[in-house]
């Protein structure tokens, strides 16, 4: 994170409890309409270079043809067998393709994509340091021009299916200047980064770890769900895996959201097992990621929401219990698609 921006979050009672999880003290542990959030377990990595689509079209499974100055898309990088490296969202300026994606897989995919641009003009350059991002949750009763004359040069992602939600690509002084605009003249409240990332579990936005990279091809992400799989657009790395799944059959596992009420949060890439009937595929239902809940009384216990890939059952049915000493059981907020 740039010193300058992170200076001035801090100057704005922002505090860092690591390098990616940011609280304020105002901020209500409820989600709320006009929150503003600064985003840091994610990072930007720019592709320039008179190449740079050419590159990207051979490589990510979203069709790079489909991605404008105002349209973005999810998308994966994934390897020859089909595995998702990383999920990310892809966005474009007038010069270069920016990828948001998580901070802790940003070198490795880096160094992914150099290995296939040998001689083309692409420069792959981790623009974290030169670029801020902000999450907005927008009341849907409020008016969609947030921006004044001087805030337009913002690049916005809309991150989900809800309209209110947006993603925001700034640099330094531009991220300043439209932070403090918007808490001081529209009543946005700093919020805690983790509200976000709540609010992107709830959502179904299947963002990857170390842990979880190279585990699941991007069906089971439910990223043909969420439009980041182009199967018209021609051949990419690990394109035959995703296509043969796509065509020969749905995959046998999909992507769900989830609840716990479990003193620990599970880790990325936990076990959970199926204990309906005589089913053997015990441990291939697995947490994507886990975040535990916001409490919104006092006398509401907060559970853990969880992104989890379900092994399909034959009969549909499920008790799934989380594979550990305690086996807290684990309830299905949404039905595999």
């Amino acid at each position: 994170m740039n010193q300058h921006w992170k200076n001035f979050l801090i100057n704005q009672a922002a505090h860092f409890e690591s390098d990616t999880q940011i609280t304020f003290p105002a901020a209500s542990d409820s989600c709320r309409d006009n929150a503003l959030y600064p985003i840091a377990h994610l990072a930007i990595l720019k592709i320039g270079g008179v190449d740079a689509a050419k590159l990207l079209q051979g490589q990510i499974t979203c069709n790079i043809n489909d991605i404008t100055e105002t349209q973005s898309s999810l998308g994966a990088l994934c390897t020859p067998k089909g595995r998702a490296i990383t999920t990310f969202l892809l966005a474009k300026t007038t010069d270069a393709f920016l990828m948001i994606l998580p901070r802790e897989l940003l070198e490795t995919v880096k160094k992914r994509l150099q290995m296939y641009v040998l001689r083309s003009a692409v420069s792959l350059t981790d623009y974290s340091e030169q670029f801020c991002l902000l999450g907005l949750l927008q009341a849907r009763h409020t008016d969609n021009k947030l921006f004044s004359t001087s805030q337009q040069n913002s690049l916005s992602i809309t991150v989900s299916t809800i309209p209110n939600r947006q993603l925001l690509i700034a640099e330094v002084d531009e991220a300043i200047t439209l932070w403090s605009d918007l808490v001081t003249h529209q009543g946005f409240l700093p919020t805690s980064s983790e509200q976000w990332r709540y609010l992107d579990v709830l959502t179904g936005l299947p963002w990857l770890t170390t842990e979880t990279s190279e585990e699941f091809i991007p069906q089971m992400l439910n990223l043909d769900q969420l439009g980041g799989i182009s199967y018209n657009k021609g051949c990419y790395t690990g394109q035959e895996i995703v296509a043969r799944t796509h065509y020969l059959g749905k995959a046998k596992r999909a992507l769900c959201l989830a609840e716990c009420d479990t003193p620990l949060i599970p880790p990325p890439n936990s076990a959970i097992l199926n204990i309906a009937g005589s089913n053997t595929e015990q441990t291939s239902t697995k947490v994507l990621f886990a975040i535990r809940s916001p409490i919104s009384s006092e006398t509401e216990k907060a559970s853990v929401k969880m992104l989890i890939v379900l092994q399909l059952a034959e009969n549909n049915t499920y008790n799934l219990v989380l594979a550990d000493d305690n086996q807290s059981h684990v309830t299905l907020l949404t039905q595999p698609l």
